[in-house]
């Protein structure tokens, strides 16, 4: 499994949602290998969502990563959960794609695992519970996603992507409603 070029990355943010749908993400660590391939995403479009961490042109240290290249690795703590992302757009255009939910591929016993489950389709159906079970890290922050450890790859194209809004972003105004979801059609693995 090769990973994609940065040139893959180099594009509009909601196009770049759209086209990580059916891709895999690969985490190689010295306990094996994981890969999950992407049925959900959420983009994040920077000074002017409401819903980004970057709305405004915000610049923290944990937001640092967002104003870089395309392709690069944003990790962040939510609740506990590590949740990754996508940096997308240009450079010092903050915007980012949310890896929401991925069906397992390869290193099901290694996921399993680090993420115990009763049913299958809750190992890898949200973007706390993907990184668990793939040991994505906060250490994974800033990583060149076209490169080992962390990667992406091609997969596989989806036979029909549905849209619709975001999730957990209420207090967010009018981009609550904005319709950056993107995810494939009757994918059991899909968050909601």
């Amino acid at each position: 499994m090769n990973p994609l070029s940065k040139a893959f990355f180099r594009k509009p943010t909601l196009e770049l949602a759209e086209s990580l749908l059916g891709c895999l993400l690969v985490k190689e660590t010295e306990e094996g290998l994981a890969a999950g391939l992407i049925v959900e995403t959420e983009a994040y479009k920077g000074p002017h969502d409401r819903a980004a961490h970057s709305f405004g042109n915000r610049r923290t240290k944990r937001t640092e990563i967002m104003f870089g290249e395309a392709g690069l690795v944003y990790t962040y703590t939510m609740h506990t959960h590590c949740l990754i992302n996508v940096v997308s757009a240009g450079v010092d255009e903050p915007e980012a794609v949310l890896i929401r939910a991925l069906e397992p591929q390869k290193g099901i016993d290694l996921m399993l695992k680090r993420r115990p489950v009763d049913k299958m389709k809750n190992l890898t159906n949200g973007p706390g519970k993907l990184t668990k079970a793939m040991g994505i890290t906060m250490e994974d922050y800033g990583r060149k996603l076209s490169e080992r450890p962390l990667y992406i790859t091609k997969g596989k194209a989806p036979s029909e992507i549905e849209r619709g809004p975001r999730i957990g972003i209420q207090n967010s105004g009018e981009a609550r409603d904005y319709p950056w979801r993107y995810w494939i059609k009757g994918n059991p693995y899909v968050s909601k």
